[in-house]
This record gives structure tokens, C-alpha cells and sequence, in this order.
């Protein structure tokens, strides 16, 4: 939730600061950039507990976000091109979803441990 909201809140900065000069969809590199970055550092520390392996993990999470990121401009070109919805709306909604995408993305390939024999259960 934590990343979620920070990575909000620093696309709602830049659009409420550059949205007359900048598109709202070049506005999400600069926040997705800060807000995976952040994300990283929590999700290793705080939510996988993982240890070493620190690049191999950081690359994987830029893949996984790398998947959303591609989901959430999508998203927010319908809603905002498409249905007429405003950005900030919309990058709430497509937030929503690529948070459980990316989430499950994380768990099974970012931070993913391969199990050894004996840890499978029977």
C-alpha cells in the first residue's frame, strides 16, 4: 500500500506541476522510475526479506515492472484518449491494477526462491 500511494503521490506532483508543458503519459517515466526504486528497497527489506542477490533482484524487478508499466499506459490511454476520464483518475484505477499484477510478479520471479528437494512439500 505504502508503495502504491508514494508512487501516487509522485505522479500527482508532476502532473500538477508539468501537465501544461509535458503529456500525462511522459510524466509516468520520471515517477515510475522514483516509485520502483522505492518499491524495491521496501518490497527487499520490508515485505521479502531476502538477503545478497541484490542486482539480480533489481533487474528482475524491472522486468515485472517493466510488464506493468506497459498494462498502466494502456490503461491510462483508454481511459484517458479512449473514455475521456481524467489522468489522476485514471492512473488510480490503473495503479489498482498493476499493483496485484506486479505484486504476484515479485513473489514468483523478482525475489522468487528456486526450492531445494527437500523444501517441496509432498
Amino acid at each position: 500500500v505504502c508503495n502504491t500511494v508514494f508512487g501516487l503521490l509522485v505522479y500527482t506532483l508532476l502532473y500538477a506541476w508539468l501537465h501544461a508543458k509535458v503529456n500525462y503519459l511522459v510524466l509516468m517515466v520520471p515517477s515510475n522510475i522514483l516509485a520502483i526504486t522505492n518499491a524495491y528497497i521496501c518490497y527487499k527489506l520490508f515485505v521479502f526479506r531476502t538477503r545478497g542477490h541484490i542486482i539480480r533482484e533489481y533487474f528482475r524487478f524491472y522486468v515485472v515492472y517493466g510488464a506493468s508499466i506497459l498494462l498502466n499506459f494502456l490503461i491510462m490511454f483508454i481511459m484517458v484518449d479512449g473514455l475521456g476520464v481524467h489522468p489522476l483518475i485514471s492512473q488510480l484505477f490503473g495503479a489498482g491494477i498493476t499493483t496485484v499484477c506486479s505484486y504476484l510478479g515479485h513473489r514468483h520471479f523478482s525475489f522468487g526462491r528456486k526450492r531445494k528437494k527437500a523444501d517441496k512439500p509432498l
